[in-house]
């Protein structure tokens, strides 16, 4: 996004400027050898369809990737290919994602007011969810999307169940993960200090005791993780 754009955008009021930050450096461990990001579905890369659609909305401005030193000649070469033109940054993470995501949000355009996180391996989000997390962030500062648990819940230890959670206030969720840029940057900056292990964006927040607010996520937006995952996110994709 240009400066004037940028200029137009806060004169008039719009949306504030944001930036998606991708992690796609995972390890797929789970894919038999196969890297998820890189794996055909519906004839394009996982990655591909996760880029388009943060390309396709309106709410983001720029994108930056967050990938492995290996991934960064295939993912150029894949942006150049599927068009994906809003990309500011691709670049080499560190060793655990939140080393990766920290190095994203810091590389972020000087303009960015808002930073959503996505993983690279949920290729099925929609335009509509963006937006929804962009908009709750840009008023409350964080902001994720979520959906009730419909499954029964059981608290197990070494195999045997201690007790069944009850779920009425409990919800999965998912990202992207929506912030306050300054504020998610210093939250990451904290637990990375502190040693404390997250094992989500929003988690960096509630350690500052900052809200979350959670808005409606999508049955849809499923993570690929596994082969069987494939089959599932090429039905949805193929139903659009």
């Amino acid at each position: 996004m240009s400066f004037f754009t940028h200029l137009l955008k806060k004169i008039l009021g719009i949306a504030p400027a944001c930036t998606a930050v991708i992690a796609a450096g995972g390890s797929s461990e789970r894919m038999q050898g196969e890297d998820k990001l890189f794996a055909q579905l519906c004839g394009k890369p996982v990655l591909a369809h996760t880029l388009k659609a943060f390309e396709d909305c309106d709410s983001i401005d720029d994108i930056v990737i967050v990938t492995r030193q290996d991934s960064l000649e295939k993912i150029s070469e894949l942006c150049r290919q599927y068009k994906i033109n809003k990309v500011h940054k691709i670049m080499v993470g560190g060793e655990t994602r939140l080393d990766s995501v920290i190095s994203g949000v810091f590389a972020v355009p000087w303009k960015t007011e808002v930073i959503a996180i996505h993983d690279g391996a949920r290729p099925c989000i929609d335009s509509k969810t963006i937006e929804r997390t962009i908009r709750k962030a840009a008023k409350r500062h964080a902001a994720a999307p979520g959906l009730p648990v419909s499954s029964t819940l059981k608290k197990v230890k070494r195999h045997v169940v201690l007790e069944t959670i009850d779920r009425e206030n409990v919800v999965e969720i998912q990202t992207p993960q929506t912030f306050n840029a300054d504020l998610i940057k210093g939250a990451l900056t904290h637990a990375k200090k502190n040693n404390i292990e997250v094992t989500d964006d929003c988690m960096a927040a509630e350690l500052l005791g900052i809200p979350v607010y959670v808005t409606e996520g999508s049955r849809q937006n499923i993570k690929v993780t596994t082969r069987e995952d494939l089959l599932i996110a090429e039905a949805i994709l193929s139903s659009v």
